[in-house]
């Protein structure tokens, strides 16, 4: 316990770019680098390599605000898991905005898909979904084609979030039997 109070006046103290932020960037990593790797693994859903980018760019940019972070105790903790969140957001927002990345090995694999074939599932599913009772058939139609929360579609179809919650799991075990007797079987 006595050697962290050692570092943390250390880091405080000393002007810590002046071994070009080595000694800065290795404190950031004894004191906080664990936690933030759990936590930046939590938010990408447990990709390692992610998250140590994730890391690696908050301590980078800790390195860059670090006269400011070194002379103000009890700040870099927080910003420093501030900025993980936000890079992991963010990280998040790009996959989101650019298409699927293609694995070069498998170009040579893949077969484009025939139209017919998402028509058809297309086709089966309007059907079964027609053959589930209407209080059923609007949850299923908010929480999965409109891809609302939970909450939002209690809001929009005025009911209370347990009872949207019960009439969905009620929901897709009677699409999963309408579909069954469609003889489409599930993947389980």
């Amino acid at each position: 316990m006595k050697a962290t109070a050692v570092d943390e006046s250390e880091e405080h103290t000393e002007s810590p770019r002046r071994d070009g932020g080595q000694h800065f960037a290795r404190v950031i990593y004894q004191q906080h680098g664990t936690d933030l790797l759990q936590f930046a693994q939590g938010l990408t859903l447990g990709d390692v390599h992610g998250a140590e980018d994730i890391v690696q760019e908050a301590v980078l940019r800790a390195w860059r605000h670090a006269d400011r972070l070194g002379s103000t105790p009890g700040l870099t903790r927080p910003w420093l898991f501030t900025v993980v969140r936000r890079l992991a957001i963010d990280a998040h927002r790009v996959r989101r905005a650019r298409p699927a990345e293609l694995i070069p090995s498998a170009l040579g694999r893949e077969v484009v898909g025939d139209c017919s074939d998402r028509a058809l599932t297309t086709e089966v599913l309007r059907k079964a979904l027609a053959d589930l009772a209407q209080p059923h058939r609007d949850v299923l139609v908010h929480r999965y084609c409109l891809d609302l929360s939970i909450e939002a579609t209690a809001a929009r179809l005025n009911l209370p979030t347990g009872t949207v919650k019960s009439r969905s799991n009620q929901a897709l075990r009677a699409l999963r039997r309408a579909l069954t007797s469609r003889g489409i079987t599930s993947a389980d």
